[in-house]
């Protein structure tokens, strides 16, 4: 008999549904028995993607004599991380600091009242690895309950006044400077791996946030040695096995220290961020390659993630038939029989497939040479080649295709469809690409319209016409952010009126007095703590993308109290900036902002007309990272709403367009027609 989690819409609980564990949904229904019953609560975090959780899922949950265990002493409670980052965030902070690391599966054992006293990740069902087993866990904590229970609750007691600590200094209030992010990007260097990209050693992770950092301040400092380190980053990881080199995308990241081996995972926000982050790349270098990139990564998620409703889907599976991986590789028969001896050995040779093979005796596509170097080492036509090589890439993923898929987690969630709207639309300006804008503006109005309560407030998660769970700092931020960029692609109004009122919200319910943002809403669900996190993980943290959004649409808006939020955020991060920039990209992206200058691009003309869009079209060509840009028509600019302020006293000047560029409140002469885009560089004095 399936258990409560069949009544669920998270894929990941579903995949638990015939377990012979007990399992609830975190629940009023769950928390009031173990209060009742005087139990203490298993709680069990994962997500669906989660190799770890599949096999101790498989290991563990479905075996019955453990599953026995786990109902006689426990009342057992299953959370999708991806649903419930409140709880993962809170559990997640309790299991490093009882253990000194965390992952998933994370597994906590708790009081009724929700305190945590022990926890881990995964455990084997039997001793192994000097690993307890999962049997003798739960027998032992079953025991510990019972026989020194009070030990227990103190031990819990402890660990959740800790946990209402902050996780750094806040009380500096310092205001960054150019040599607090000098300092922080010197940091980035010596963590930085010169031979194969990347920060530190394996596994790799990509830290997008940290290389559009390292752009911006380059740029703003005309340091080279900056620029270079964002540069090999980018190409190593566009060239290793952790980026598809047939379908696009990047999975999650890479196992060893050269981006050779995945973990074949691929989500939908790492795609989102490293869209951005090869933007930003091409801007700044343009490198040509950065474009590819994008457009082939922009593509994977259109033609692979695109729900029906034009929302995004979370996440792809690492396993497919039951082995990681298994979907992605290739042996040098199966490459030669889809493109003939010729081209087939040609593409062994460039994409590394041999027969002794790379991965487990088959092969993860990729570029250990460049093009350009195969060709000279071959004596190949480089051109040719490039051709070549895009004809025998589709023709192998028609086969590809034909393969059964890893399993996909189709919900979505407004901070990680955020993300990809952001990219989208900055894709679809940079790169010229409307059906990326179209598709970025569909996704955005059906988070708009079908993730709203109504009250107007949103909600976080929906999966078969289902919109659940209120939303999280992450979700407002991430989201405000995205219809900013919306505006800046195509001047429509209403996303920036969209925008505003879920900034009030974000002031309203979510500041916390002393600085900064706390993750859940005032009338969240009482927890036991309510967090403030600082730091970064695999996507950017809700104070970060505050104080980037709230920075944004403040300026494009003159709203002085978003600008002071944004402040706010960025003043009690600066310790923080400097101690652990690897987990403050996006902190120091904002902070780069509040540096300044920060200007204001304000275009009076209509963006239809050839001359007023030749000049955005050059202005979207270049590196312009502390900006925000608002277009009228002439016979608008006096039009209501929140975009008002920035263009009262703007007038057409001679000819469109007429451009005014704004900074500290103050706005230079109008500079008008098809010449108007003026020398816009971002170099800033030391200050």
């Amino acid at each position: 008999m399936p258990n409560r989690l069949a009544n669920e819409t998270s894929p990941y609980l579903l995949q638990h549904q015939e377990n012979p564990v007990d399992w609830y949904p975190w629940c009023d229904e769950a928390l009031q028995r173990a209060r009742s019953q005087d139990k203490p609560i298993f709680l069990s975090i994962g997500y669906s993607s989660c190799h770890w959780c599949h096999v101790m899922a498989h290991e563990s949950f479905e075996n019955p004599a453990i599953a026995a265990l786990l109902n006689e002493h426990f009342i057992c409670i299953k959370v999708d991380r991806e649903e419930r980052p409140d709880l993962d965030h809170i559990y997640m902070e309790a299991v490093q600091r009882m253990t000194q690391h965390g992952g998933w599966p994370m597994s906590v054992f708790l009081t009724p009242e929700l305190r945590p006293f022990y926890g881990g990740t995964y455990w084997p069902p039997e001793p192994r690895m000097g690993m307890p087993g999962f049997a003798q866990v739960v027998v032992a904590v079953g025991e510990a309950w019972r026989d020194r229970r009070d030990q227990a609750e103190e031990m819990a007691n402890r660990l959740t006044e800790s946990l209402g600590e902050p996780e750094v200094d806040q009380a500096s209030g310092r205001r960054p400077t150019v040599e607090l992010l000098e300092t922080a990007a010197t940091g980035l260097q010596r963590s930085f791996d010169h031979q194969n990209g990347g920060f530190g050693g394996r596994p790799k992770f990509p830290h997008p946030m940290c290389l559009q950092f390292l752009l911006r301040l380059g740029h703003r400092l005309q340091r080279d040695d900056l620029t270079r380190i964002a540069r090999i980053g980018l190409d190593h990881m566009a060239q290793g096995g952790i980026y598809d080199h047939l379908a696009g995308g990047f999975a999650r990241y890479s196992v060893d220290e050269r981006w050779l081996v995945p973990h074949f995972e691929k989500m939908l926000y790492d795609n989102a961020l490293l869209m951005g982050a090869y933007l930003d790349g091409f801007l700044a270098t343009g490198h040509p390659q950065d474009a590819v990139v994008v457009r082939e990564t922009a593509d994977y998620v259109l033609n692979y993630m695109t729900d029906a409703t034009g929302g995004f889907h979370s996440a792809e599976d690492a396993d497919s038939e039951g082995e990681e991986g298994k979907f992605y590789l290739w042996t040098p028969d199966e490459v030669l029989e889809v493109l003939g001896t010729e081209i087939g050995e040609r593409f062994c040779y460039v994409y590394d497939v041999s027969g002794p093979g790379n991965f487990e005796g088959k092969n993860i596509l990729n570029l250990p040479k460049t093009f350009e170097q195969c060709a000279k080492i071959k004596g190949w036509d480089l051109d040719s080649l490039r051709q070549e090589m895009a004809e025998a890439r589709c023709k192998l993923l028609g086969v590809r295709d034909q393969r059964i898929r890893p399993g996909k987690d189709d919900k979505i969630l407004v901070s990680w469809n955020a993300l990809m709207i952001d990219s989208l639309a900055r894709a679809a300006r940079v790169l010229d690409q409307v059906r990326y804008h179209e598709a970025a503006a569909k996704a955005a109005r059906f988070l708009l319209t079908e993730l709203r309560r109504p009250d107007g407030r949103m909600l976080h998660c929906w999966r078969a016409g289902r919109a659940r769970f209120d939303a999280y700092l992450d979700d407002y931020t991430f989201l405000i952010n995205a219809l900013v960029s919306l505006y800046e692609s195509d001047f429509d109004e209403s996303w920036i009126e969209a925008a505003v009122p879920l900034a009030d919200v974000v002031l309203r319910h979510f500041t916390d007095p002393a600085g900064g943002f706390f993750f859940t809403a005032d009338d969240h669900e009482p927890l036991i703590v309510r967090n403030k996190e600082l730091l970064e993980s695999s996507v950017p943290s809700g104070n970060s993308m505050a104080a980037t959004a709230l920075t944004r649409l403040g300026r494009l808006c003159g709203q002085a109290d978003y600008l002071a939020a944004a402040e706010s955020a960025v003043r009690i991060s600066a310790d923080m900036m400097l101690r652990a920039p690897t987990a403050m990209g996006q902190m120091l992206v904002a902070a780069d902002m509040l540096v300044g200058p920060m200007r204001e691009i304000i275009i009076v003309g209509d963006p239809h007309r050839p001359e007023t869009a030749g000049a955005l079209a050059d202005l979207r060509r270049r590196y312009l990272p502390n900006q925000v840009t608002a277009c009228r028509a002439p016979d608008c600019v006096d039009a209501p709403g929140a975009l008002q302020p920035a263009f009262r006293g703007k007038t057409l000047v001679q000819a469109e367009p007429t451009i005014y560029v704004c900074e500290n409140f103050a706005c230079q002469a109008p500079i008008s027609g098809p010449d108007a885009v003026p020398d816009l560089s971002t170099k800033a004095s030391r200050r």
